[in-house]
């Protein structure tokens, strides 16, 4: 193939044209910002991509409502071409021909002609090597009389504003994702392009402004979480709260404190949630103004914007560690005694069935992973989730996640829709993040039909409201069964509720361990095998107490030594607990 090309262009009602263009990539579209713009509203924005290259030619359909056609067959993915073929969008036909070829007979007329940018493109690039220079950057920066820290704020977050409009201008994002460029590619192109937005304002800046830090700041903004960044990686961070633009808490040792982070606007904040949401499938928008969501490692995240937010949009993290917390951190945090995870290591094991209670933030998911972890790995594990955040270490783990309806409100998959289909993948156990609604129905169902050492959580204030749950999430899953027969499901499904309750010093507690023992007359026995006793307030706030065993003994010890597996006697004498 020769060097240059000739790209025939006709449409309805005119003459075709003919234009000498370079290899490169070319975006085609009704919007104006493509380099071969074709105005038809049957045309999408950015339609499609033709790729010229010294040794070969190519279409790209970029997911066009009409489509795009070559010799009439519909292109799916990236469609070879050979010189002279015709590339149809809509009402317009593409003719690329070889630039040293002689001259082809006209093509037929069509109707009006679309306007192509003459710029080649020596390279695969969305703009031209010899486009020239941008104009070098400006911003105004307010006087401010020395000292005003709170004008200070403004005119930095005003400046950052400015060169934040630059880097978008500068950036042109449609472009960029027309030709599916690499995220570490755009990533590298934004803090190339704002290192040289700042190198050109650097002696206008206000002092007290480091340029490095604004750069990460606006770099931040614009392709990560914004402020939100720093605070990610802070590991005694355990949850981030965005009221608005401008108010930025978090909870820190249990305690909530206001940060002095903020972000450029309300509409900064919604382009970070969309950031955090679409790669998984969620969606926000003014029909769908909340949604649930996690990052890259788990951590839980909920978003609601206007209008049922009146304060801007509204982000909540809940952050997990990088590397899951293991017993002995448990032990070591004083959430446990080591006798009652051993007990609890020790249920697992004997495939009893596990509920894990508790509040809002009373650490049930941490304590699910630490459950989840004495799984052992010959075990066949699924996973059930509103949104992943277990990290399971066992090699035969299957993860599935609810999905929620799309934006015709069609499509959704519940929790309790992969409850039952996980019946069909032959597991070993099941492990539900959290139940609460009529899922709770097949999980008892599961229990009770021999899928044991199950395990899940439920939001409780007491180990005998658990009951009261499942027996409302039964019923709301439509079926009229009378409580007696709840009742009786319930007392023969779950074998432990393991209670966490969330104290004032911020500190979480396993506040009992109790057994379901079976059901007398119409109501649930239940008996507690471990407990923690609060014996008052030290310095500072702190919470002063000890776990104790109850003295009673599991009705299911003989059927653990049966297999193998034994617990010291001295685990429920209180006295032994005392002593030691």
């Amino acid at each position: 193939m020769s060097e240059t090309f000739k790209l025939e262009i006709c449409g309805p009602g005119k003459e075709p044209r003919i234009h000498d263009i370079v290899p490169g990539v070319y975006s085609i579209g009704s919007d104006e910002d493509n380099r071969i713009m074709l105005p038809s509203p049957g045309i999408s924005p950015s339609h499609a991509l033709l790729v010229i290259r010294e040794d070969s030619l190519s279409v790209e359909d970029l997911g066009s409502e009409s489509g795009t056609f070559v010799d009439g067959v519909v292109v799916k993915g990236m469609q070879p071409l050979i010189p002279g073929q015709s590339v149809t969008i809509g009402q317009f036909a593409l003719i690329l021909r070889d630039g040293s070829a002689a001259p082809a007979a006209p093509t037929p007329v069509l109707e009006e002609m679309p306007a192509v940018e003459p710029a080649p493109a020596p390279t695969p690039a969305l703009k031209p090597e010899h486009e020239p220079a941008p104009e070098p950057a400006t911003i105004s920066v307010p006087e401010t009389s020395p000292g005003d820290v709170t004008a200070f704020k403004k005119i930095k977050q005003s400046v950052k504003q400015q060169i934040h409009k630059e880097l978008v201008e500068r950036l042109d994002l449609k472009r960029l994702a027309a030709t599916h460029i690499g995220e570490d590619a755009l990533h590298k192109r934004a803090h190339d392009t704002l290192e040289g937005i700042v190198k050109d304002v650097c002696d206008k800046l206000p002092e007290g402004i480091d340029p490095m830090a604004l750069v990460k700041e606006v770099y931040d903004e614009a392709i990560g979480l914004g402020p939100l960044e720093d605070l990610i990686d802070q590991d005694d961070i355990t949850e981030i709260m965005v009221n608005g633009h401008e108010h930025v808490y978090v909870e820190r040792r249990g305690k909530l404190e206001l940060t002095d982070l903020t972000f450029l606007n309300d509409a900064s904040v919604t382009a970070i949630i969309e950031r955090i949401v679409s790669p998984i499938g969620r969606r926000i928008d003014e029909s769908q103004p909340y949604v649930d969501a996690r990052l890259k490692d788990g951590s839980r995240v909920n978003a609601i914007i206007a209008p049922l937010s009146l304060i801007g949009p509204c982000l909540t993290i809940r952050k997990f560690s990088k590397i899951p917390f293991t017993d002995q951190d448990l032990v070591r945090f004083g959430t446990l005694a080591p006798q009652i995870a051993e007990f609890a290591k020790i249920a697992v094991l004997g495939r009893k069935n596990i509920i894990v209670a508790g509040g809002t933030g009373s650490g049930k998911t941490t304590f699910l992973n630490v459950l989840s972890s004495y799984l052992p790995d010959s075990d066949r594990i699924l996973t059930i989730e509103d949104a992943a955040e277990l990290r399971l270490r066992q090699t035969h783990v299957v993860r599935l996640e609810a999905r929620p309806p799309n934006i015709e409100g069609k499509g959704a998959i519940t929790i309790r829709d992969l409850v039952r289909n996980s019946l069909r993948m032959r597991p070993d156990r099941i492990v539900i993040g959290e139940c609460r609604g009529g899922e709770a129905l097949d999980m008892l169902q599961a229990m009770n039909t021999g899928h044991d050492g199950s395990l899940t959580t439920i939001h409780a204030n007491s180990p005998r409201d658990v009951v009261s749950r499942l027996e409302t999430m039964v019923l709301m899953s439509g079926m009229d069964l009378p409580v007696r027969a709840i009742r009786e499901q319930v007392a023969s499904a779950v074998d432990l509720i393991i209670h966490e309750s969330r104290y004032g010093d911020g500190t979480r507690k396993i506040s009992k361990v109790t057994e379901v023992v079976g059901l007398e007359g119409d109501r649930v026995t239940m008996q507690d095998i471990f407990e923690y006793v609060q014996t008052g307030i030290g310095e500072g706030g702190t919470v002063l107490g000890t776990f104790r065993p109850t003295g009673a003994v599991p009705t299911w010890m003989e059927e653990l030594k049966a297999k193998g597996l034994t617990l010291e006697s001295d685990m429920f004498n209180p006295q032994a607990w005392d002593q030691s």
